[in-house]
């Protein structure tokens, strides 16, 4: 019953600040949107001579994951304006109990969003392909889609566990977004057999219908599954030791 109630009241925190609320939106929004406008433009036969239509389909995921990171963020920066943590640690004083509440309410939230913005994306997109489309019966397809909803929500995980540990959802989004549009990047291009176990790199291995040599799809995603183990580690090392 007490496990219930915290659950209850995490969400509730969740849904009443309007910073993670709306990132939380804003992963399902922004994608269909996206999504919508690249494929309402592209060309049929740019579609055709694609190497891995499965991958293509996700392309808008790209800025998902960004909206995911955002919900994580500030989804625990707000237990760090205005004192709000010593409110909840006063009403949850087992601080084992707040830590697994919020962080397991801030991924099945970012799970369910997810894996309907995957399925979402998919189908919008596919519907202005024609003759060119494909459906979840494609080798890969359903997998992404699945796969593409797990993806986010890790990446959700990853950023509340360090926004756990440095206590700012600002610093927290001022690392880890330039580390996905560019450093990953950067990183690819001067050694690609390391980027490949980044936790973007490694975990979008699931999107593909064939993923590269090295990485499957799901020992990808696991790879980013650790990563974000070691944020919700370090995140609750830092809420056990720290004083609110």
């Amino acid at each position: 019953m007490y496990l219930t109630a915290t659950l209850h009241s995490e969400w509730i925190k969740i849904r009443s600040v309007r910073a993670s609320f709306g990132s939380l939106l804003a992963v399902f929004a922004a994608t269909l949107a996206i999504t919508l406008l690249v494929f309402a433009t592209v060309g049929r036969a740019e579609v055709d001579g694609s190497d891995d239509p499965v991958f293509g389909a996700f392309y808008a995921l790209n800025f998902a994951q960004i909206a995911a990171i955002a919900f994580g963020a500030t989804a625990v920066s707000s237990e760090y304006a205005g004192g709000a943590l010593r409110i909840s640690l006063s009403a949850v004083p087992r601080r084992g109990l707040f830590y697994a509440a919020k962080t397991a309410v801030v991924g099945v939230a970012a799970l369910g969003v997810g894996v309907v913005t995957a399925f979402a994306a998919f189908f919008a997109g596919q519907a202005f392909l024609g003759e060119y489309a494909i459906g979840l019966g494609e080798p890969g397809a359903l997998r992404a889609c699945v796969g593409g909803g797990i993806y986010l929500a890790l990446m959700a995980l990853f950023a509340a566990g360090l926004t756990f540990l440095l206590r700012s959802a600002v610093a927290v989004l001022s690392l880890l977004v330039p580390f996905i549009l560019i450093v990953s990047f950067v990183v690819g291009d001067i050694a690609e057999g390391a980027a490949g176990y980044l936790p973007d790199r490694a975990g979008q291995q699931i999107l593909h219908q064939d993923p590269a040599a090295g990485l499957g799809p799901w020992a990808g995603l696991a790879v980013t599954a650790l990563w974000a183990a070691a944020a919700l580690a370090a995140g609750w090392w830092a809420v056990r030791r720290r004083d609110a």
